[in-house]
C-alpha cells in the first residue's frame, strides 16, 4: 500500500509543479490515526463504504488527486483503503526536530508517525518534493525535478542511499536501517 501511495504522491507532486498542491497522506495503523485527526470540513469520502474505496482501483487514484486539492490528511487503512479525506492530525510534536523549511505538514507527518505504527508521506506545496516519515523521522524523500543534492543531504540524519532513475527523472534518496 506503501508503494502505491508514493507512486500517487508523485504524480501529486508533479501536477503541482504546474500550480501548487501539497498533500499528506498516512498509511497504517487507521484506528490510532483515525483518533488523534479530526475533520477539517464534511469528509467527501465518508458517505462511500470500504469497498468502493480501494486506492489500487485508477478511479480513486483520479479521485485522490482531486481531493488533493483540499486542505488535510488523507487516512489510508493498512489493507489499502483511502478511509477519510480532509482530516486535521492532532498529534504531539514534542520531541520532532526537522531541518529548516519544513512546514506544519511536514510536522504533522513526522508527530503521527512517531505516536502511531503509521507511515506519513507528504506532497510538498513548496518544492514538489515527496518525504516519508517514519518513527518521528524522516526516512525517504523524492525529488521530482531537478536539485542540488547538497543541499537535500543534511535533512536526513545517518547513512543513506541515493537512487536515481533519469527516465523518471527522479531522485530518490532512502535513510538506511
Amino acid at each position: 500500500m506503501l508503494e502505491t501511495t508514493i507512486e500517487i504522491a508523485v504524480e501529486i507532486a508533479r501536477q503541482g509543479m504546474e500550480r501548487s498542491s501539497g498533500t499528506l497522506f498516512v498509511v497504517g495503523d487507521e484506528e490510532e490515526v483515525l483518533k488523534r485527526s479530526k475533520p477539517l470540513i464534511l469528509d467527501p469520502l465518508a458517505q462511500y463504504p470500504r469497498e468502493v474505496k480501494d486506492i489500487r482501483d485508477a478511479n480513486v487514484q483520479g479521485t485522490i488527486k482531486e481531493l488533493a486539492k483540499l486542505d488535510g490528511a488523507f487516512i489510508i487503512s493498512d489493507d489499502g483503503y483511502v478511509l477519510s479525506a480532509a482530516r486535521y492530525i492532532e498529534a504531539n510534536s514534542r520531541g520532532i526536530n526537522l531541518a529548516m523549511g519544513f512546514g506544519s505538514r511536514h510536522m504533522a507527518a513526522a508527530s503521527i508517525s512517531k505516536e502511531t505504527d503509521a507511515v506519513a508521506v507528504v506532497v510538498s506545496e513548496d518544492d514538489g518534493g515527496v518525504r516519508i516519515f517514519d518513527d518521528g523521522e524522516l526516512v525517504g524523500e523524492i525529488i521530482t525535478g531537478v536539485w542540488d543534492l547538497e543541499m537535500i543531504k543534511p535533512r536526513i540524519k545517518g547513512e543513506y542511499e541515493k537512487i536515481i532513475d533519469k527516465d523518471l527523472n527522479l531522485t530518490v534518496i532512502v535513510k538506511r536501517t
